[in-house]
Formats: structure tokens, sequence, C-alpha cells
């Protein structure tokens, strides 16, 4: 089956966005703190499994171009590794000896980071469809699990802070 310019064009936005990724992976999180990313990688692939399954089934989001068709609704590249991804850099980047404004703003920054290219594949793309929701539920939902990943990641690690 020919897949339509579209589609195409689509599939390699998705591998660009991989790729991106990666190379923040490498340029962020140091080889001495990898079992640390890859830690809250994990978490954050768990937590985004159960509310991005969650949200596809209701009907809320559609992903018509995904990797992965006849495995999940959802999309592997958002739910599986670019949000954990971030979340990695995220905790191991945390600003952890400054005030609470500036890390206050370390969690706008990275929930609006991922929020601004969610909204841009959802409207220039076929990469993701809002149905029944909103941008500023996708800011809340990754300021949560993000929030959350953080307090694992103390937890886990509390000896070394």
């Amino acid at each position: 089956m020919l897949k339509s310019r579209s589609v195409l064009k689509d599939e390699i936005i998705l591998k660009l966005i991989w790729l991106v990724t990666i190379g923040l992976l490498f340029k962020y999180i140091p080889k001495n703190k990898l079992r640390h990313g890859i830690l809250a990688f994990l978490y954050k692939q768990v937590v985004t499994w159960v509310f991005g399954l969650l949200v596809v089934e209701k009907g809320l989001i559609k992903y018509p171009v995904r990797f992965f068709k006849k495995a999940n609704k959802s999309s592997f590249s958002f739910e599986y590794f670019l949000y954990p991804s971030f979340s990695a850099i995220f905790n191991l980047n945390y600003p952890e000896n400054k005030n609470r404004f500036i890390k206050f703003i370390y969690y706008i920054f990275h929930a609006g980071i991922i929020t601004i290219i969610e909204v841009l594949a959802e409207r220039y793309t076929n990469i993701i469809k809002y149905v029944k929701w909103k941008w500023y539920w996708s800011f809340i939902t990754l300021g949560i699990t993000y929030y959350s990943s953080r307090l694992f990641y103390r937890w886990f690690f509390k000896e070394e802070f």
C-alpha cells in the first residue's frame, strides 16, 4: 500500500523528533548519571503508559500517524520515548540548590516545551489530534507527572541528597 505524501511527511517529522531527542539525551545526561536517567525515564514511562492509554481509549486524543499501529492506539513516540526522555533530562538537570521561584520556572519551562511541541504537532501534522482535549490539559498533566517523577527520583536516591 502506498503512503500519502502527508503520512510520509509526518513519519519523517516523527523520526526527526526521535533524532533530536536522542541528541538531547547525549548532551544532557552525563555518563556518570546514566543510572539516574534510566530511573527517571522508566518512571515516566509507567506513568504515561497509564495516562496515555486512558486518554486514547476515552477518545480524547487520536494519533492518526504513529509507529506500531497494530499494537497500541497511543503514540509510542510521545508516551514511551519523548516524555520519558524529557523527564530524565528534567530530573538530572533540576536546579536543586536554587530558590523556589527558579524551581517553579523550571517546571513551567519543561512542561511548556513539550506542550508547545505537542500543539505544533497537533496543528500542523497528523501525528496527534485533539478530539476532546485542550493544550492546557497537556500542560497540567505534564506538570503533575514531572512533580511526581521528581518526588520518586528524590525518594529513590535519598542517600545522595
